[in-house]
């Protein structure tokens, strides 16, 4: 993808995998103006994906975007995007139950809201772990808005490089393997 970034609604509608200075991989997707959808492919939580997380999403000056949202588990999320420079800053405020018990939350969230909500109330949120990281985007694609192939599956461990490679979606921006 070659566009540069200068509007909101050049940034909605794109899609990301991105790589954390400490190793953890990321893909995601500005769904619209208010949603995004994502799944993790490396760190604490790798193979958690959550579709329709309700976010504010602002354009801060030209090309640069902020997102921040509050997940059910009580993790605190915000990104900083500098497409036009293949950066990003991301800060994420994981609750002390999640870094004790991530793999309560490795999952398909939107499946397991109740059971994220019940452990948020089980286990202690204080002190959070905080995890603030630069990364490099090594994708972009342009899927349109509210696309629901995206971000429509588990993730799998050559994902990110099937997605690269041009394996995983047709010229439509649709998946080649339902």
């Amino acid at each position: 993808m070659t566009k540069k970034f200068k509007t909101l609604d050049d940034f909605l509608g794109t899609h990301f995998i991105y790589t954390y200075d400490n190793g953890w991989e990321y893909e995601w997707y500005a769904k619209n103006d208010h949603t995004v959808d994502y799944r993790i492919h490396g760190g604490m939580v790798a193979g958690r994906w959550v579709t329709d997380q309700e976010a504010i999403i602002v354009m801060l000056t030209e090309g640069i975007y902020k997102i921040s949202w509050t997940e059910p588990t009580g993790t605190d999320v915000a990104l900083d995007f500098v497409p036009n420079e293949n950066k990003l800053n991301g800060t994420i405020f994981f609750p002390k139950w999640v870094e004790e018990h991530p793999e309560i939350t490795v999952t398909y969230q939107n499946e397991h809201i109740d059971l994220m909500e019940e452990s948020r109330e089980k286990y202690e949120t204080y002190p959070k772990l905080v995890v603030p990281e630069f990364a490099n985007i090594t994708y972009m694609g342009d899927a349109g808005q509210n696309n629901e192939d995206v971000i429509s599956e588990a993730p799998y461990a050559d994902m990110p490089d099937d997605i690269r490679n041009g394996k995983y979606f047709d010229e439509n921006y649709h998946r080649l393997n339902k």
